[in-house]
């Protein structure tokens, strides 16, 4: 097969790119390694259609996991870094809670300086750069809230209670834009209001995945795995892929682009060295895997008893179709002695609609499961109470320790070196987190919650991971020129979130987006 551009992954980062140039003229082809799940074959079945029902099958692919010395292999143990293998990938499954980076997250390391041990560099490009393309993703992909396209959506009599407690707290609330339709846009419909965002694939077409917004008239080649890249000492000219019977194929393009996800499309460059590129394609810098990033952070919460209210306001508290949708961004920066230390957003959401995961979040004391009466007992709370929780987002540090190779000579089904990931935490990540879990309470404290809780981890979070192939201004020290195509190879760009030399305190997928659209433009520009 030839075409124009060849993009491999169909997710935030490369539906954009497949979007602009199919609708420019170009011949382009997406590989997409999962199924084409459409959007009537999702429902709201608990059970049969959650999240982990589309990863990939984790005793045939499966990741090498190092930390803390100890070597751990994802098949054995369940650890998995696969977040959606199907067009559109992980955005099917997205809360869709979207925020952008703010200026300040371009310019860490000038506005901060050096952190031992840290990694830290200002970005190439500046928050001017990717604004307008935020705004094209509010536009095309389809953003609701305060200032944007689509109206906000409908809330929770709670969102009141959270802004009032935080003006008895002197701080100001933020209403949380999400990546979800309050109004139809083509054959998408508006939010029907289900309260299975997060999780799960969406039935009405509201959620602004990259399957139903950017995907629907473009070539895909659906169940086709990736293996390997060919090039010269200046152009790829191949990809080679299996199909669903494991069959290989081939693809000539004028230009390729890589947005499998930054785990992944580490391990496809590494697998595709050649006599040109002896440690990994595109790798004259040795940058390939290095400074991988998560998102710090924490989660917490706290519980709103129908014992506190009258019986009315309760009833409101308990309609399961409604969001809260409130942030804090008060301490995106915050003073920490004499000087500043960069923060990050607290994201305030319900527990989630699904009874199945309340029930097993109740059945336990301690470590202890609970059983007969007790059990009964405390599932019975569920009635009679509303859980409120926080998400914490915060830099997560790069650092020489946390990156991605290959673990040669263990394969996956395909015959292929899986992905090494090697796990490291900086202490300044924990630091944040643990200042923004306790703001995080104070509010709910103020609103009325009891039993306040609040739990770190040094475990990153398998759904936001960005680093790997870092751009920036220097061919010696990034992987990527500040366009996100490689120094190396002229016609070879990345557009996933490996990109990210840091990934602000926010979650990554707006930003994915939006420099997606980014680089679709500087393709454009070059193939014309």
């Amino acid at each position: 097969m030839e075409v124009d551009v060849c993009i491999v992954g169909s997710g935030a980062g490369g539906a954009p790119i497949a979007y602009v140039l199919q609708q420019t003229g170009f011949d382009v082809v997406v590989v997409e390694k999962g199924p084409y799940i459409k959007r009537e074959d999702f429902s709201k079945d608990e059970i049969a259609l959650r999240r982990g029902i589309y990863r990939s099958n984790i005793n045939e692919e499966f990741h090498v996991i190092y930390q803390n010395g100890k070597r751990y292999v994802g098949k054995e143990c369940g650890w998995s870094f696969n977040n959606g293998s199907l067009v559109g990938g992980a955005t099917n499954f997205m809360s869709g809670y979207f925020h952008q980076m703010q200026p300040i997250d371009f310019r860490l390391k000038t506005e901060f300086g050096g952190i031992e041990e840290a990694n830290i560099e200002d970005w190439p490009i500046t928050y001017e750069d990717l604004k307008s393309y935020y705004d094209k993703v509010a536009h095309v992909v389809g953003v609701s809230g305060e200032g944007l396209p689509y109206p906000p959506l409908k809330e929770n009599i709670a969102a009141q209670w959270f802004d009032e407690a935080c003006r008895k707290l002197g701080i100001y609330p933020v209403k949380t834009s999400r990546a979800i339709l309050s109004l139809s846009k083509g054959d998408r419909n508006s939010c029907v209001y289900s309260g299975f965002c997060g999780s799960y694939g969406c039935s009405s077409g509201a959620k602004s995945s990259s399957r139903e917004a950017l995907l629907q008239d473009v070539k895909i080649l659906d169940n086709s795995f990736a293996y390997k890249l060919d090039s010269d000492a200046k152009r790829v000219h191949t990809l080679y892929y299996f199909d669903q019977k494991r069959k290989s194929h081939k693809i000539h393009a004028s230009i390729f682009v890589l947005a499998l996800s930054p785990i992944e499309t580490v391990r496809l460059l590494f697998n595709s060295k050649n006599r040109y590129f002896p440690d990994g394609l595109a790798n004259s810098s040795s940058q390939l895997g290095k400074n991988l990033i998560f998102s710090a952070g924490g989660v917490g919460g706290g519980v709103m008893k129908k014992e506190m209210m009258h019986e009315d306001l309760f009833t409101e508290l308990q309609n399961r179709a409604l969001f809260l949708n409130r942030s804090l961004k008060e301490w995106y920066v915050y003073e920490k002695g004499n000087r500043r230390q960069k923060g990050g957003v607290i994201d305030f959401l319900f527990e989630h609609s699904n009874i199945i995961m309340q029930a097993q979040n109740r059945m336990w004391s301690g470590n202890e499961p609970l059983w007969g009466v007790q059990l009964a007992k405390r599932l019975e709370k569920i009635n009679n109470e509303r859980v409120i929780q926080f998400e914490v987002f915060n830099d997560w540090l790069p650092t020489d320790r946390c990156y991605v190779s290959i673990e040669q000579g263990v394969k996956d089904k395909w015959g292929i070196d899986v992905a090494a990931i090697y796990l490291d935490v900086h202490p300044t990540n924990r630091e944040v987190a643990n200042f923004l879990g306790k703001k995080g309470m104070e509010v709910l404290k103020k609103m009325g919650a009891t039993s306040l809780y609040y739990s770190l981890s040094d475990d990153p979070p398998t759904n936001l991971v960005a680093g790997g192939c870092r751009f920036g201004n220097d061919p010696r020290h990034s992987l990527l020129d500040p366009t996100c195509r490689s120094w190396d190879l002229e016609n070879l760009y990345i557009s996933d979130a490996s990109f990210m030399p840091t990934g602000g305190s926010v979650p990554y997928t707006w930003t994915i987006y939006a420099n997606a659209f980014r680089v679709a433009d500087s393709i454009k520009k070059q193939l014309q």
